[in-house]
This record gives structure tokens, C-alpha cells and sequence, in this order.
């Protein structure tokens, strides 16, 4: 059986596992959503529960690059202060303040980035498309590939992990998220380099 991308939407919505587990496990399921709940939630890969709970605790993690001349602070939250006590919570926080720090993003999410950043950046690469001679035609769909990359450069959840770029920031938070059952969220961070 064909195993389309709406029906992995639909199975990652449910459940809130990654996109590879849960192709994985529509297919030992022959397509069937009730099974394949059933295979993630046996191997511990389900997503929280809620995801509208709300996420009040979590702790503060900072990276200092060698040389002490860079760094990064990042406030991780979760639903309760056993998960932010967790070697797994506090790894993830760990790896996503190297990631500020490596990759240098601007905003948590795409909610996050303001409207006149966006519309400011549309015009740029509409500018830089229609010099480049793309027709009027193509110029909308060229656009938005153009603007999708461009957030995937500045939006922290967006950014391919640095420690393994297969898999993206959220995919990250999110299967850490599925072994513990809470939410997992990025409130807020701060990069820091001498000199700037």
C-alpha cells in the first residue's frame, strides 16, 4: 500500500511522533491509523498528550564556546519540574543552546518573526527573482520556495540540527517530547559573541 505525505500529516497530528517513525509505522500497519497508533505508542514514540497544556517550568541553559568568545542562553520549558530535572531535558537544552550558538537564529518561530521582516524580505527576493529574469508567471511559486529558505536559515524550529542536519530542530524537541509526554518549548534566547 501507498503510504501518502496526508497521511503521515495525519498520524504525526495524532500522535506527535517524527515523520520517519511514523511512515514507518503506517507501513507495518498495511495504512491502518488505528494500528499504527498502536506500533508508536508501543515503541514510546507518541507525542504529548495535550498540546495545549501549558508549559511553566524548565530551566535555563547556556553554551560558552572554547576560547570563551562566544555563547548562548536558552529558556527551555516543559509542563512539570520532574521533566526539567530529566538527563534527556537537560541534554536537549544543552544542544539547542549550541545551536544558537552555531547557526545564529533570530526568532524561536515563524509566529515570531514580525510582519515587516517578512514583507521586507518578500521584496527583496522578489527583486532579486525579477532580475535574475524570472517571468511573472513563475514569480509567485519561486517566491515562496525563496521565502521557505530563508526561514529555515532564521527560525530556530525551522533550522536543520547541527549535529545531524537530516533532521530539524523541532523533530528534535519533538522526540524528546514523545519519551516524556509533556510539551517542550522554546520561551526565549540570547547569542553572545565579543565584540558585536
Amino acid at each position: 500500500m501507498d503510504i501518502t505525505a496526508q497521511m503521515v500529516k495525519e498520524l504525526r497530528e495524532k500522535t506527535g511522533a517524527g515523520v520517519m517513525d511514523c511512515r514507518k509505522a503506517l507501513a507495518s500497519a498495511e495504512g491502518s491509523m488505528a494500528k499504527a497508533e498502536v506500533i508508536l505508542k508501543e515503541k514510546g514514540l507518541r507525542g504529548p498528550k495535550d498540546p495545549t497544556r501549558a508549559t511553566k517550568q524548565g530551566l535555563v541553559e547556556s553554551y560558552k564556546h572554547a576560547g570563551g568568545q562566544l555563547g548562548s542562553l536558552v529558556e527551555l520549558n516543559c509542563e512539570t519540574d520532574f521533566v526539567s530535572r530529566t538527563d534527556d531535558f537537560k541534554q536537549l537544552a544543552y544542544e539547542i543552546a549550541l545551536q544558537i550558538a552555531a547557526v545564529e537564529p533570530k526568532y524561536v518561530d515563524r509566529d515570531s518573526v514580525p510582519a515587516d521582516a517578512i514583507e521586507a524580505r518578500k521584496a527583496e527576493l522578489a527583486e532579486q527573482l525579477s532580475l535574475a529574469g524570472t517571468s511573472p508567471e513563475e514569480l509567485p511559486a519561486k517566491l515562496e520556495a525563496r521565502l521557505a529558505e530563508w526561514f529555515k536559515e532564521v527560525v530556530l524550529l525551522e533550522q536543520a540540527y547541527v549535529r545531524d542536519p537530516k533532521q530539524t530542530i523541532s523533530q528534535l524537541i519533538l522526540s524528546v517530547a514523545s519519551k516524556t509526554g509533556e510539551n517542550i518549548r522554546v520561551g526565549r534566547f540570547a547569542r553572545f559573541k565579543v565584540g558585536e
